[in-house]
């Protein structure tokens, strides 16, 4: 691909880049793991940017991406090549301003939704988002009712998870 390419796909990550925190922050637990998948969410964008025909917005797709590719990567028990040949090794995204070891509420949350199964962490990672109960439905295949008793059931047992370690908000 040319450089107008990598430089646009470039600027479009850097402009959403606070989907590779989240998803990375939701699916993987130690600052190595989340730096890992972020990587190899960055990889699987680079890899299937040619595919990306503008049909959604372009965080919508980098969200299913994100996702999916996190799912993947927890499945895969670290057996990974380090063979990306075909991706530019010069990927680089401005880093974020933020430091969760630094506000406490953040980090238990974080805790308790690493108790959550994929789709609960898929729902709760939309939903973080601002996204609507249609617009999670329709990422993930559900009716918008389904959406809703899903997010519904999901907050709930975060807050059950939160109430054992005895922390209160």
């Amino acid at each position: 691909m040319s450089s107008q390419t990598e430089a646009t796909f470039l600027k479009l990550v850097n402009q959403h880049k606070g989907i590779l925190y989240k998803a990375s922050r939701i699916y993987a637990d130690s600052p190595e793991d989340r730096e890992d998948l972020q990587q190899e969410i960055l990889i699987q964008l680079w890899k299937s940017y040619r595919n990306f025909k503008g049909d959604s917005e372009f965080s919508t797709w980098m969200y299913r991406v994100a996702i999916n590719t996190a799912i993947t990567y927890l499945k895969k028990e670290k057996k990974r090549t380090q063979n990306h040949s075909d991706t530019p090794e010069h990927f680089e995204v401005q880093s974020e301003d933020y430091n969760p070891t630094k506000d406490k509420q953040l980090e238990i949350f974080y805790n308790a939704v690493q108790e959550l199964n994929p789709l609960e962490k898929a729902v709760i990672f939309y939903f973080m988002e601002g996204m609507s109960h249609k617009e999670i439905g329709g990422n993930l295949g559900l009716s918008e009712g389904n959406a809703r008793v899903k997010l519904n059931r999901t907050k709930e047992k975060i807050q059950q998870i939160i109430k054992k370690t005895g922390y209160e908000f």
